[in-house]
């Protein structure tokens, strides 16, 4: 929220799972809209956004998701995420003005049709109380084959029915979906028992945790599936941790050190989830510009690490 507020001049629509008492004064100074995940917490700070005149919302949680994955699965059983409907009265807490849930994970507006068919179910009885019902992200309207017409007309449709509804989708990976590469440069090559790995400077752990976590394989420029007969490489990452690879994927000719593995599409997560595990740097920063000239914005160094262990 403080970034958006600095950097964009904006205040922000902010969510967090649970707020800090210390933080809160600083949050709704930069915030337009809260979203609390439980009546509890919206008690807590009800006050204070009152007074400076914060629309309020609460999460819901619909108990459905197209997401198979339970890490990125907000409605799996037992979810920390959002209020369900047996947790709300007949009326929504006074002052709560909006409802929003989050369900979708690089999901298509088919996936979000399910879903709001299953909130219109679940929570449809309170939409005569709120000014505004946020769809959260996960909508990754950028990919190639997205029903961007679908979306339209089924935003379209469910604004016909409730038209004092202000409609509100927060796609994130859609702004930087192919956006940015991860470029790595193979080190060494070790073999173990008939798996070759190529030696990375890199790390999944500290700069790809989501290939770990999910986990998935992503895409190498010049590689592919594993193809009998090719040469053939796991990626390791230049981290302890034991797990810190991933694989198979086969190339043209046998790899070298010195070569170039280029990672796609990870910039949007890499920037923002990376970490210093075992004093691992972060990967540098850059942009290649239209003319074809490479920019370097930010390196990172030993005392980058240092002044966060201090």
């Amino acid at each position: 929220a403080r970034l958006a507020y600095e950097e964009m001049g904006s205040k922000a629509h902010t969510y967090a799972p649970v707020y800090k008492p210390e933080e809160f004064d600083a949050i709704a100074a930069c915030s337009s809209h809260i979203t609390f995940n439980s009546v509890a917490q919206y008690n807590q700070y009800a006050a204070v956004c009152k007074s400076k005149s914060i629309s309020c919302g609460l999460r819901i949680n619909p108990e459905y998701s197209s997401v198979e994955t339970d890490l990125y699965n907000p409605c799996a059983v037992g979810s920390r995420l959002g209020v369900s409907v047996a947790n709300l009265d007949d009326n929504l807490p006074q002052g709560i003005e909006g409802l929003h849930f989050h369900t979708l994970c690089e999901s298509s507006s088919f996936d979000l049709e399910a879903t709001l068919e299953v909130v219109e179910q679940k929570f449809g009885h309170f939409f005569s109380q709120i000014k505004w019902l946020n769809m959260g992200g996960g909508h990754l309207m950028t990919r190639k084959g997205y029903d961007t017409e679908h979306l339209i007309n089924l935003l379209k449709s469910f604004k016909s029915k409730y038209p004092h509804i202000q409609l509100i989708l927060e796609p994130g990976s859609a702004f930087l979906w192919q956006t940015g590469v991860l470029v790595s440069t193979v080190l060494d090559i070790v073999e173990n028992r008939g798996v070759s790995t190529a030696m990375l400077d890199v790390s999944f752990a500290c700069h790809m945790p989501d290939c770990l976590e999910m986990p998935y394989k992503p895409r190498i420029v010049g590689a592919t599936d594993v193809i009998e007969g090719k040469p053939t490489y796991r990626m390791g990452g230049n981290s302890c941790l034991s797990g810190d690879f991933v694989g198979e994927w086969s190339f043209e000719k046998p790899l070298k050190v010195g070569d170039k593995i280029v990672f796609e599409d990870m910039i949007h997560y890499t920037m923002v989830k990376t970490t210093m595990f075992n004093g691992v740097s972060h990967p540098s920063i850059g942009m290649w510009t239209l003319e074809d000239k490479f920019e370097l914005f930010r390196v990172f160094t030993y005392l980058d690490y240092k002044q966060r262990m201090a």
